[in-house]
């Protein structure tokens, strides 16, 4: 049997899983149908409805240093919009994502809107390192782009830190650092969502990078028009002493319209240079999927954001990246929807050219599915913690464990 095919079967075999499991069990014991610690294809760790929320939303996955694959989420407790009281949630598993411990909450909305996480381990100390978006419940994001809402009522940073004996069970309170990542002229602001980056090699290892996006208010002497997205841009955040102090990186502001970065996600190719993949908000170029580079760290880009013509079958939506280390691998991966115009059939890309082009190398289901984010679990296995259902895009967040060789 070819890679190509083992990982066909074990999407399959993960549907059927799906089927008979997880959806209608507690939250504090889900695993899929017939799964064992060494073997298991799928599980669900959040399904709408169930553990205090109405509806989980944004996923992000990291491992630890001892091996623990955490599963963050935000957890929306009135609906399935972007506002209002929003917590930030987490389920860990030691079994490689077949089953999951409790839920805990990382960061309480208490009212407001608390989200975008992005998380990162830090592998020189083992401290997980969790940067998160937060705005007042009672706004929305379009009255932040066109400017209504006050700077306390607006999109502020914040982080947290779990240490390397913790493991993830305990978090710091949020700390705000707002005034060390964000310009006094900038209104909207996320953070990733997913998994984030820690620089492994180069003259920047060490280096923890969050890749970010934001709006800008329009030129002096322009008035605000209702296009708020074509004042969005890219850029992001780094620390060098993990995650005590923050730095500004490169800016993307040529907020022309034309390209529109958004929701981005950031890996180091084995050349030690960064790649970041976006989303395109709207933007005038054809294709959903842009891209760049930086040989510094995340200080600048290479290039500025254009389109990657070889994910035009991604929808306007959240991706992830991740590239391949060891095991025989330098693939870089893209997780997303494979359809062009609708938010379904969950996919994994591969690239073996350091991003230029990408090729599918499978696709995980013809379900509904969403944002994504991608997570080494062992050397023959990769995890994708997606969203996903059948009736509606937003039913559950699924851990799919896809064998490594057939996508690498």
């Amino acid at each position: 049997m070819t890679p190509l095919s083992r990982i066909l079967l074990a999407a399959t075999t993960g549907a059927a899983l799906i089927a008979g499991t997880g959806i209608g069990t507690d939250l504090t014991a889900t695993t899929a149908q017939a799964a064992t610690r060494s073997s298991c294809t799928s599980s669900v760790p959040y399904v709408a409805g169930q553990g205090g929320y109405d509806t989980y939303r944004i996923p992000a996955t990291v491992k630890t240093r001892k091996g623990t694959v955490l599963a963050f989420a935000e957890g929306r407790h009135n609906g399935a919009g972007d506002s209002g009281n929003i917590d930030v949630v987490l389920r860990r598993s030691t079994d490689g994502g077949c089953t999951w411990g409790p839920l805990s909450v990382v960061a309480a909305g208490g009212g407001d809107t608390r989200g975008n996480p992005a998380p990162v381990v830090d592998e020189k100390t083992g401290r997980i390192v969790l940067v998160t978006s937060y705005n007042d419940g009672a706004v929305t994001e379009a009255q932040i782009m066109r400017g209504e809402a006050t700077p306390q009522q607006s999109r502020r940073v914040f982080v947290q830190t779990s240490s390397g004996t913790s493991d993830g069970r305990r978090f710091t309170p949020p700390r705000d650092i707002t005034a060390q990542t964000k310009l006094h002229n900038w209104r909207w602001y996320a953070t990733g969502p997913g998994h984030a980056l820690y620089l492994a090699k180069g003259p920047h290892a060490g280096r923890i990078v969050i890749p970010s996006n934001h709006s800008a208010a329009p030129p002096a002497g322009s008035a605000d028009t209702g296009q708020e997205s074509k004042y969005y841009g890219g850029h992001a955040i780094y620390s060098d002493n993990a995650g005590r102090t923050w730095h500004l990186g490169f800016i993307d502001d040529s907020y022309d319209g034309i390209e529109n970065a958004n929701e981005t996600s950031a890996a180091q190719l084995p050349d030690g240079r960064l790649y970041f993949s976006s989303r395109d908000q709207n933007g005038l170029m054809p294709g959903n999927r842009l891209d760049s580079y930086s040989s510094d760290g995340a200080e600048s880009l290479d290039r500025p954001y254009t389109v990657q013509p070889t994910l035009n079958d991604v929808p306007i939506v959240q991706g992830s990246v991740l590239q391949l280390r060891g095991a025989g691998s330098d693939a870089l991966l893209f997780s997303g929807p494979s359809e062009p115009t609708a938010r379904r059939s969950m996919a994994i890309w591969r690239s073996g050219d350091g991003g230029e082009t990408f090729e599918k190398a499978a696709t995980l289901s013809n379900r509904r599915a969403a944002y994504s984010d991608l997570v080494r679990v062992d050397r023959a296995v990769l995890g994708v913690l997606y969203e996903t259902g059948t009736e509606g895009t937003y039913e559950s967040i699924e851990f799919r464990r896809v064998l490594v060789g057939g996508v690498g």
